[in-house]
């Protein structure tokens, strides 16, 4: 990935928000990380305001965190903890313990777009969570996503041919873990070569998925993954936040699974 030419405002690096909406009896309560880097970081304050009416909508109460300190915290209060851009590989040792047991014990996760992305063999754990391992993506350009699963929430408010822009990730399976693909992008609508001098991306094929869901630890914990989201202006998008806000929904309430 190349890194962003704008470096990291201090004032976002160093930011720890909460965000408890004011409903006497919220649905659920969502841990949302969202930890700058120098690959992402501007999103983190329109993702929040978009986290925020989402939130007010849909009667769910939120924390909004953009210092990893906040996995220190009691995590079993939260019914689902989102990774927003924000991958496994910044966690510390403890970090990690806390996250593995919170997962283990039944808790929920929803993955999106960079939080995919850790170096191989260093937290296998983290690689078989998300279901699929990164390798490479060429440079970002608009392609057709399809919709594969009809019955999943995530794809509710989206269009079943959508023309998306995004960075479309390469994905490996060296952990061999099943997943339910919910959205496909059609590599025969865009370049999955055109990359930068010395790197090298051939595509997937026919079935390259760009978000799914699956279930770990003896199928209590539910998992969502979205690869899409590397701009910006996404997080004001109305059927990007309902692909997102629809496979939150499911993974921290298991609602929303209609009959196929």
């Amino acid at each position: 990935m190349r890194p962003h030419p704008f470096a990291i405002p201090a004032i976002l690096a160093c930011c720890l928000s909460f965000c408890h909406p004011a409903w006497a009896d919220p649905q659920f309560r969502l841990l949302v990380l969202a930890a700058p880097n120098k690959y992402h970081y501007e999103y983190i304050p329109v993702a929040r305001e978009s986290f925020e009416q989402l939130g007010k909508l849909h009667a769910f109460e939120m924390t909004y965190a953009t210092q990893l300190w906040a996995l220190d915290g009691d995590l079993k209060r939260y019914s689902a903890i989102v990774l927003l851009n924000t991958s496994g590989e910044e966690f510390s040792e403890a970090q990690r313990r806390k996250f593995e047991e919170y997962v283990d014990g039944g808790g929920n996760v929803a993955i999106v777009h960079r939080a995919i992305i850790i170096p191989p063999g260093k937290w296998p754990w983290y690689e078989k969570l998300v279901g699929r391992s990164f390798t490479i993506h060429p440079k970002m350009q608009t392609a057709v996503v399809r919709t594969v699963d009809k019955a999943f929430p995530a794809t509710f408010g989206v269009p079943e041919r959508w023309i998306w822009s995004d960075e479309w990730y390469e994905l490996a399976n060296p952990h061999n873990v099943a997943i339910r693909p919910v959205l496909n992008v059609d590599e025969r609508t865009y370049d999955p070569t055109r990359i930068w001098p010395g790197q090298v991306a051939n595509g997937m094929g026919a079935e390259h998925p760009v978000s799914w869901y699956h279930h770990v630890g003896g199928r209590k914990a539910r998992v969502f993954v979205s690869a899409l989201g590397h701009d910006v202006n996404m997080y004001r998008d109305r059927h990007y936040l309902d692909h997102l806000y629809g496979g939150i929904w499911w993974a921290a309430t298991g609602n929303g699974i209609a009959a196929p």
